[in-house]
């Protein structure tokens, strides 16, 4: 049980906030009566003294009543501004039925109505008003040991757009994720916005949005902004890691690629959406029985999340034999404009090493007839994309293809699981990155996996809160899809299964922590010292949402 100390004040309203004011403190009905005494609440509070599992009882009672989940996400936002203990004992007793109220779908719903539904502050905004002066203000956070900074300019949230200030609720829930999902301790988490305006011109005529009225700065003017918060970061927090998430997606590749290399940093949009897609690819080749550098890989979608999992198959490739120029010529990426091929001009430097030789076609079905993937994946945002000649077209070339429509929020999916098994009789292995019902195809049942970040994610940020490395390199990523993979049944895997049941998220996180601390350690990016048991070291200092002692 955490201890936390406090000083003792007379009976005056500044007592009263220091624990029924301060969310991390307050324990609500469950303070005890001698500690009532002790610190004058007595009269402030009802008289009855409540166990932490009744006031869980209650919280769900009132969930029950909330009409939808956008309501109950509101609900449980608030209750972490009051008792921060409480709403991780609440999302940490069903990680599978709460994520998806914090997080992917409704968290897309929270965010397009953020300024609308804004209650309390939480998290950091840093505008560019401030440049010049981002390490003053960076400065105001109360946490000094702060060890992971969740930063987000709201430029490309979910597959919403430009949702500017709006986008606040991305770290916020992403950071909720590392504590419920891993039980990264919440105490040295910090969400927080850059913001830099917004193009998205409904934000700057709303006389309710909460964000900078101005449109977005040039590439330029914005990476000096980052840079200097970059080097403020260095220096106030040295042991924090920057967690980069929904930039537009230029800039998120830019980024990464300056600073990946430089500070402990990652992106989540790129890595970590990679390394998820990775776990499941793996996940069908096991049900497969196929090994990944036999693999074809044609990619709807040629932005930030197609090449970062392009760019992570290619690293995995790799390590299977096969040599960088081999391994990219195995995969394809189509985006709005066709085929990735030599002919195009208009490709960046991180497109142009997948350019095709084939024939230019702006027909994602003639790709798929001439590329002969085995694998499909959709990035597209393009809802639909995978109509029934596509699946079929899949199914031609393939005993068992492999089909991943990972764009989110729901009416993005590129096809929905009921119509890949239907369309492919079954025999296709299916993930989204939304979650689906399972699916009845003769006597068989299918259980369609999504591909969620917070498979990854988590357990990577839990390896690197205990190891504290210096760099967050792609081999971490693939340890952790490996990982993840082998954590299948072979019942599970006979269901189609790609990933494990979100519903043991807490203990597949902790295993995936201690993977990839093991891989930390081998590659000797740690900065802190190997013990001879990684596994009892990491899940010791994980968080327990139980009151901490006062004295």
């Amino acid at each position: 049980m955490k201890t936390v100390t406090i000083e003792k004040r007379p009976n005056t309203q500044k007592s009263v906030a220091s624990l029924l004011n301060n969310a991390t403190l307050n324990r609500d009905t469950a303070f005890s009566e001698k500690d009532r005494k002790r610190f004058h609440l007595e009269g402030l509070l009802p008289v009855v003294v409540e166990t932490i599992d009744q006031q869980v009882e209650r919280v769900n009672l009132h969930l029950g009543n909330k009409p939808n989940d956008l309501e109950r996400y509101i609900y449980l936002t608030s209750l972490h501004d009051r008792n921060e203990t409480l709403f991780f004992k609440v999302l940490m007793s069903d990680p599978a039925r709460f994520v998806p109220i914090m997080y992917d779908p409704t968290v897309g719903e929270a965010c397009l109505k953020f300024s609308h539904i804004y209650r309390e502050k939480s998290g950091m905004y840093i505008t560019l008003n401030d440049k010049g002066r981002v390490k003053e203000v960076l400065a105001n956070w109360p946490v000094e040991d702060v060890r992971f900074i969740c930063v987000s300019t709201g430029g490309r949230i979910l597959g919403l757009g430009d949702l500017g200030a709006d986008g606040m609720g991305i770290p916020l829930g992403k950071l909720q994720l590392y504590t419920a999902c891993a039980a990264v301790p919440p105490d040295g988490l910090l969400p927080l916005l850059l913001d830099c305006g917004t193009d998205n011109q409904n934000l700057l005529d709303d006389p309710l949005y909460i964000g900078l009225r101005r449109k977005r700065p040039s590439s330029a003017e914005l990476d000096e902004f980052v840079e200097e918060f970059v080097d403020a970061v260095q220096e106030l927090f040295p042991d924090c890691c920057i967690h980069f998430e929904d930039w537009k997606g230029t800039d998120a590749i830019r980024l990464l690629e300056k600073y990946k290399n430089k500070i402990c940093c990652y992106n989540d949009d790129i890595q970590g959406t990679a390394a998820v897609a990775l776990a499941g690819i793996m996940g069908a080749l096991n049900i497969k029985q196929e090994k990944i550098n036999t693999q074809k890989v044609l990619f709807l979608g040629a932005g930030s999340a197609g090449l970062g999992i392009a760019d992570m198959i290619v690293a995995a490739m790799q390590q299977n034999g096969l040599t960088q120029g081999a391994a990219r010529s195995n995969i394809a990426l189509f985006d709005i404009d066709g085929l990735l091929d030599e002919q195009r001009t208009d490709l960046s430097a991180e497109q142009q090493v997948y350019a095709k030789a084939n024939t230019p076609t702006k027909d994602l079905l003639s790709a798929i007839k001439e590329i002969k993937p085995s694998i499909l994946i959709g990035v597209s945002t393009i809802g639909k994309a995978f109509t029934e000649e596509v699946v079929k077209a899949m199914v031609a070339i393939n005993k068992r293809p492999v089909i991943f429509a990972l764009s989110n929020p729901t009416e993005h999916a590129e096809c929905t699981a009921e119509e890949a098994y239907k369309w492919s009789n079954g025999t296709a292995i299916y993930a989204s990155g939304v979650p689906f019902d399972s699916v009845q195809i003769g006597a068989a049942t299918f259980i369609p996996g999504q591909a969620n970040n917070y498979y990854c994610f988590p357990g990577v940020s839990l390896a690197i809160y205990a190891t504290n490395p210096k760099l967050v390199t792609d081999e971490l990523w693939i340890a952790s899809a490996k990982a993840l993979a082998d954590l299948l049944t072979d019942e599970e895997r006979s269901k189609g299964m790609v990933f494990p049941p979100q519903a043991e998220i807490l203990s597949i996180s902790t295993k995936v922590a201690i993977k990839v601390a093991q891989a930390i350690f081998k590659a000797g990016l740690a900065r802190t010292g190997q013990p001879d048991d990684i596994a009892k070291w990491i899940r010791d200092m994980q968080y327990l949402p139980v009151y901490p002692e006062i004295i």
